[in-house]
């Protein structure tokens, strides 16, 4: 595999993740985080991506340390650090949420919801951060 051939395949690796999560996570907007099944599927959702994030961004790491470039190792490896610690962050605050509204909290909802917000504006920032870098990483594929 030439060295664009690895960036084409890294890009690839990390943005079908980040594009699945883009596309799917607003359908949560259109339903209420009161309904329990939906919060925990919401949950799961986060937790799946976190995951995936987390094994895509370590492989792509290794596969651009392998091929000599340390720049696009560290930027994808800031990604990675993000799926792994952010993942613990992340879903500790919404499982607070989702007890809170178990609890009875009326206001839980509406912080899930913010939490909700915030996950998809930072998948956002990431996926436009990776799309823009794409041709500085593989300037000749």
């Amino acid at each position: 595999m030439t060295p664009d051939g690895v960036a084409v395949a890294v890009m690839v690796i990390l943005l079908f993740p980040m594009g699945y999560f883009t596309l799917a996570s607003p359908a949560f907007l259109l339903v209420k985080l009161d309904i329990q099944p939906v919060a925990q599927l919401l949950r799961g959702m986060f937790n799946a991506h976190f995951l995936v994030m987390r094994i895509a961004a370590v492989i792509g790491t290794v596969a651009f340390l392998l091929d000599g470039r340390l720049a696009a190792a560290m930027g994808v490896g800031m990604i990675a650090a993000l799926a792994i610690w952010g993942r613990s962050w992340f879903m500790r605050r919404m499982d607070d949420q989702l007890s809170a509204r178990d609890a009875g909290d009326a206001e839980a909802p509406r912080r899930l919801r913010r939490l909700h917000w915030s996950g998809m504006l930072g998948n956002a920032v990431l996926l436009v951060a990776l799309v823009v870098s794409i041709p500085y990483i593989a300037t000749s594929a």
